[in-house]
């Protein structure tokens, strides 16, 4: 039966160029026949004169420099489909694959020149056909979705060919079959509704593990991945002739840190055990694009109980919630306003409407279990989710998106959902949307957009979204302001708080802004001073809070954000009041005012797991190669996250060491993703290192704070690169390398994303001077040469440091070998008495260097480096574990000082009272010094308020120490 479709818009070529495009067709025209041959013009010029619509020539030669480029490059496609009379007919399902079949079979075929050829014709075919209106939207996005999938199957085929005299078939341990690579399509190519310069998102599966039956025998998950990355290179890789589809693969289970293929029961394990309800939403559109039927059909039923719950799911509408909050911050954070796809109101939008019905509903109502958008819509109608005017309204819209979306990327096959800024492209995108002018098009899709947006804000509204606007006759803003108002409010130094007030009223930034700036400047101010007025100090808090709205000024978009959510007003108030290092935080990045509108998640602070989730759907959307979007999402990331933290610890929902912990966490979930963008970044420049085995040979170790899971707000990262000896070689790429200088250079990248200073500042700043050497050092040690260092050259301060070593991203198997080293270096044996004179000798030197020399005198007590302070603690920790871990080797097993007490103690090695005592005070100083972070105030305290926990360090020091003499008094 034949597929139809809604009426495309009218003919724009009915109407001639105006005269820019009409001069622009012309000088293209010219260009045309410069690099054919004369048989070539001959049959160009017999193939238009017989043409019925002769006038489509010069209108996609203004309006798409690609169809331009593609025919002065070479006619011949053109012709073929001139001839063929493809151009004037919707091509059946399966024709296109048909074609490229056909064309591979040839036993001289390339594939990866074929495959960019055949792309190129159908490209030019869709985006003719779409720009002079002979194929409706929908016929254009399910044309680009079947040239997808033809180039998968097609190209699979024979990567399959090639693989299987090497490596034989792959055959299921149980069921002896064959298995075969099943590639799920995700997003709009499940949905067949590609665009026409579209990525593609992928996963991988297969049936049932087993080994290859051929002379070389392999597992079925290693014979899957080098069968998986074939088809990646066939579809990514530039070549001269361009790629086929981008490639991405990071809606995998695990993301780019899991397998690159997965088999059924390992899919259905991680959605049942760690499927989260984004992986739902995104396995919506999934479907099958390879496979024989029943073992797409037995997959199919193994998802559909994760996507879709047996009944009307309202425990996902938070997770909606959270999502839809994710959109809306995107757009503001990313200024996607002109994003026809992204921006408000733009295509996603009109996704996640649809697809949040499929969510809630889709268990119990089935006709919602479908992939397409428009049928989706109409079902919402049909059963009352929606009303028909609002289907009507968002399905003509999208429709609009849609086209607005091709007229953009066909213009000149780049990947954008951008509007032009550019005239010519202005104009030639209203004439394909068959507008006059750009104002007349813009006007027209603003309507769409607006419409869009209104529903979209409609849909799962916030609790307590109105609220009645308070009534006071008080001025609190404008000419009448006066500390009389302030006071009346309850403020107790209205001289104080005023004038700030009054200079920021009449300074000139407020004078030179915009009517709409000034506007809500003079709505929130009240509200402002109305909030600051429920905080304990009301003068402080304002205090605290005015940088924010000097800041926000030019960008009135927060004011609002803060007028439309009352709760987030008071929230951003009474985190400012209990600390200035939140408040500066907020002045500095005003763009995680977002975090403010949902309360839970802002006093939740998620464990490692979810922070690693979360990233991923962060991320998930940007290009791996755009390294500017991964470091300013990363910083965002981090950013959010350290407020969520230090909004629970002020709040008194996360104890100090659960602080320590979610900050740890951060750091460790952000350098995986770190080394994921910095590998990505050298490999698709260089290759992969050779090395046998799985993994990246490279293993990141963290030190002091990081690697005791105790990083506090300011923290730096001690860090030190290790790579596996055993890579020795070169890597795998054209640019090939020797595989030292790549994880170099893999180091070094990993640095620059990390503190490079970007609009949200630094990741973290790194402190490398614990690797082997110091400063003087490689920046990346191999195993080896680690090990051959710790064993002969380190000191003793360096073997103390290892015992706070702990792996914390990269290679699992180099990991092991360096532990394996830690174990073997702390486990020595060792003289005590020299042990403990090189500790106290350290320990003086560094008191010397980093203690003031005047805070005793005065009284004060300097939490980290003061006698019997923080430092004193992990001396004594790390003495213990170099002195006694030969005998219990149970003291090797923990980097963090807390659970190495807890050892000591339980071994009987220290008093179990002494323990309690020791891990007591080092809480209270850890616990002291953190929120002495938030207040913005340095490490030092009064001492007698610490005496009782000072007096319980420096005796057990000077009993652990007293056979070092003269060193004890050296501790006054």
């Amino acid at each position: 039966m034949a597929e139809t479709f809604p009426d495309p818009l009218a003919d724009p070529c009915s109407e001639p160029l105006p005269p820019p495009l009409a001069a622009l067709a012309e000088t293209r025209r010219a260009r045309l026949a410069e690099r054919w041959t004369p048989d070539q013009q001959q049959r160009w010029e017999a193939a238009w004169a017989s043409y019925s619509q002769p006038a489509q020539l010069d209108h996609m030669l203004a309006c798409s420099p690609f169809v331009a480029d593609l025919l002065q490059r070479d006619p011949e496609p053109m012709l073929a489909l001139l001839a063929s009379g493809e151009l004037q007919r919707s091509l059946a399902i399966g024709e296109a694959e048909q074609q490229l079949a056909g064309i591979l079979q040839h036993g001289d075929a390339e594939l990866l020149p074929e495959l960019r050829r055949f792309r190129a014709r159908h490209m030019l075919r869709i985006v003719w056909r779409d720009f002079c209106r002979l194929a409706p939207t929908l016929e254009t996005t399910r044309d680009t979705s079947l040239l997808a999938e033809a180039s998968i199957r097609c190209a699979l085929s024979h990567c399959e060919a090639e693989l299987a005299p090497r490596f034989g078939r792959p055959l299921g341990r149980h069921s002896g079959e064959v298995q075969e690579l099943v590639v799920l399509a995700m997003g709009k190519l499940g949905a067949r509704e590609l665009n026409v310069s579209s990525d593609i998102d992928l996963i991988f599966t297969y049936p049932e593990a087993g080994e290859t039956d051929g002379d070389k025998s392999i597992s079925n998950e290693q014979y899957f991945t080098k069968l998986g990355q074939a088809l990646i290179r066939a579809l990514d890789a530039v070549t001269a002739e361009g790629f086929v589809f981008r490639v991405d693969m990071r809606l995998r289970p695990y993301g780019d840190s899991g397998g690159l293929v997965h088999n059924f029961s390992a899919l259905e394990d991680y959605y049942q055990e760690q499927g989260r309800d984004w992986e739902r939403y995104a396995l919506i559109k999934a479907r099958a694009v390879t496979g024989c039927a029943d073992r797409v059909a037995e997959l199919e039923r193994m998802l559909r109980p994760f996507v879709y719950r047996r009944y009307v799911d309202f425990g996902v509408i938070d997770s909606l919630r959270g999502m839809k909050q994710m959109i809306s911050s995107e757009v503001r954070r990313r200024g996607l306003e002109s994003d026809v796809k992204l921006g408000h109101g733009g295509i996603r939008e009109v996704e996640f409407i649809a697809q949040c019905f499929q969510l809630i509903r889709g268990g119990r109502d089935l006709g919602l279990q479908q992939r397409e958008l428009l049928p989706v819509l109409a079902e919402c109608a049909e059963l009352g989710c929606l009303p028909q005017s609002a289907v009507d309204e968002l399905r003509a819209a999208y429709l609009f998106l849609r086209d607005s979306e091709h007229a953009i990327q066909g213009y000149r096959d780049q990947q954008s959902q951008a509007l032009p800024t550019e005239p010519g492209h202005q104009a030639a995108m209203a004439r394909v949307m068959g507008f006059a002018d750009w104002p007349g098009y813009l006007e027209r899709i603003d309507a769409h957009r607006q419409r869009v947006a209104a529903h979209f804000r409609d849909l799962i509204a916030e609790p307590g979204e109105s609220q009645e606007e308070e009534t006071d006759d008080l001025p609190l803003w404008g000419e009448d302001l006066s500390a009389e108002s302030l006071q009346a409010l309850g403020y107790r130094d209205p001289q104080e708080s005023v004038a700030p007030l009054l200079a920021l009223r009449d300074s000139k930034r407020v004078l030179a802004l915009q009517v709409q700036g000034r506007e809500r400047l003079e709505e929130f101010m009240p509200q402002l001073l109305r909030a600051c007025a429920e905080a304990e100090d009301p003068d402080l808090a304002l205090a605290r809070v005015l940088p924010l709205v000097t800041a926000v000024l030019r960008r009135s978009a927060y004011l609002a954000l803060l007028l439309e959510n009352p709760a987030a007003l008071d929230e951003l108030v009474m985190l400012c009041a209990a600390s200035p290092w939140i408040a500066q935080l907020m002045a500095e990045h005003p763009v995680l005012l977002d975090e403010l509108l949902d309360r839970a998640s802002l006093y939740t602070a998620p464990d490692k797991a979810l922070l690693q989730d979360e990233l991923r759907q962060q991320v998930a959307r940007l290009p791996l190669d755009d390294l500017e979007a991964q470091m300013e999402a990363l910083r965002y990331f981090k950013a959010s996250h350290t407020l969520r933290v230090a909004a629970s610890e002020l709040t008194g929902r996360l104890p100090l060491m659960k602080v320590s912990d979610k900050l740890t966490w951060l750091a460790e979930v952000i350098l995986e993703q770190v080394l994921a963008v910095a590998w990505h970044n050298l490999t698709a420049k260089y290759g992969e290192p050779s090395r046998e085995g799985g993994g990246s040979g490279f293993a990141v170790f963290g030190y002091g704070k990081l690697g005791g899971i105790e990083l506090s707000y300011s923290s730096d990262l001690d860090l030190v690169f290790i790579y596996d000896s055993g890579a020795r070689g070169v890597t795998a790429g054209p640019r090939s390398i020797d595989n030292s200088v790549f994880y170099t250079r893999l180091g070094q990248r990993m640095i620059h994303i990390l503190e490079t200073r970007m609009s949200l500042g630094q990741l973290y700043e790194v402190d490398m001077r614990l690797r082997p050497s110091g400063d003087s050092g490689m920046l990346v040690a191999s195993t080896a040469g680690f090990a051959g260092y710790q064993r002969d050259s380190a000191w003793t301060w360096e073997h103390q440091a290892l015992v706070r070593a702990r792996l914390v991203a990269g290679d699992e198997s180099v990991g092991e070998a360096v532990y394996g080293v830690r174990e073997e270096i702390l486990r020595r044996d060792r003289d005590a008495v020299d042990l403990a004179r090189e500790v106290v000798q350290m320990r003086r030197r560094m008191r010397e260097h980093l203690l003031p020399s005047a805070a005793a005198a005065k009284g004060e007590f300097h939490l980290k480096q003061g006698v019997g302070g923080i430092v004193d603690i992990e001396f004594m920790v790390q003495y213990a574990v170099l002195a006694w871990s030969r005998r219990v080797p149970a003291l090797t097993q923990w980097s963090d000082n807390i659970r190495i007490l807890e050892t000591l103690g339980r071994e009987g090695l220290f008093e179990q009272g002494e323990c309690e005592a020791l891990t007591e005070a080092y809480l209270a100083y850890r616990s002291a010094a953190h929120q002495l972070a938030l207040q913005q105030q340095a490490d030092i305290v009064p001492a007698v308020d610490y005496g009782e926990h000072r007096a319980a360090v420096t005796g057990k020091w000077e009993q652990l120490f007293a056979s070092c003499e003269g060193d004890a008094a050296g501790q006054g």
